[in-house]
């Protein structure tokens, strides 16, 4: 081969040793929009990370870490109502004075009357002591004022004075004797007087005596008040047992147990249900 062919072949060889990395980058780059030129590609920013969605507060503890005990309601003051001490009867008017009347002749001498006496009921055996003359029952017992005015007499019949008048229904009052309708009473003062039976009633009532009186929910120092009792309260009691220091009782709408020496109305170790 001659020299001239040779260097021609060569610079061929070289010229498309030359041109190939052009033509492949020109097949790897896309077609231009037609009228348009090819843009290099930019470098794009890769797209930011979607936050996480905010998650609600999580919703407040049904209870409290820390409860607070609520504070407990006082119970409520019961006031005495009614007047539970005898009132003296009113005092009776004095007569009017009258002209005198014309002298006349001395009226015959009259002896006089002497005032009746104090009929004692006929003493009883020894067997029968515990039981009333008249009607058989205990005595010592227990029973109530039917009414709002009672007269207390100085003895065992209307011919005998009024000595006080009670001006409280359902007072208790303790029978120490009986006479035929009458009942020798004593009242939580301590005054004693006849009664007639028909102003009695035999459900069982009690009178707070002494200081305030706590009426509790159960028989036992423990437990809850009901209502605190003034003195001067009155009430039903419902049931004692037997020697128990407690009785439930009753007054209004409460209702509890009393100690027995906070009220007037049971005798000791008493045991009854009313």
């Amino acid at each position: 081969m001659s020299r001239p062919r040779t260097a021609r072949l060569i610079g061929l060889i070289l010229s498309a040793t030359l041109l190939a990395p052009s033509l492949a980058a020109a097949q790897t780059q896309p077609n231009p929009p037609p009228g348009g030129t090819l843009q290099p590609p930019s470098k794009q920013k890769p797209a930011a990370t979607p936050a996480p969605p905010a998650t609600p507060p999580k919703a407040a503890p049904r209870q409290p870490v820390q409860q607070v005990a609520p504070t407990p309601k006082p119970a409520p003051v019961v006031q005495p109502h009614g007047q539970t001490h005898p009132q003296k009867p009113p005092a009776r008017p004095a007569p009017k004075a009258t002209a005198k009347p014309p002298l006349a002749a001395p009226p015959a001498v009259v002896p006089p009357v002497p005032p009746p006496t104090l009929v004692e009921p006929p003493k009883r055996p020894e067997a029968d002591a515990s039981k009333g003359s008249a009607s058989g029952l205990p005595v010592p017992r227990f029973v109530a004022l039917r009414s709002d005015e009672v007269n207390l007499r100085a003895g065992p019949g209307t011919r005998y004075p009024i000595e006080w008048v009670y001006k409280r229904r359902e007072l208790p009052v303790e029978i120490e004797r009986e006479f035929e309708v009458w009942r020798l009473v004593r009242d939580p003062d301590g005054i004693k007087g006849w009664v007639h039976q028909a102003t009695l009633t035999g459900r069982r009532s009690f009178i707070v005596t002494g200081g305030d009186a706590t009426l509790r929910r159960d028989a036992q120092d423990s437990a809850s008040a009901v209502a605190v009792l003034k003195p001067g309260v009155i009430g039903h009691i419902r049931s004692c047992a037997a020697n128990s220091d407690w009785c439930q009782v009753q007054t209004g709408d409460y209702r509890g147990y009393l100690r027995r020496n906070e009220f007037w109305g049971t005798l000791p170790g008493e045991a009854f249900t009313n």
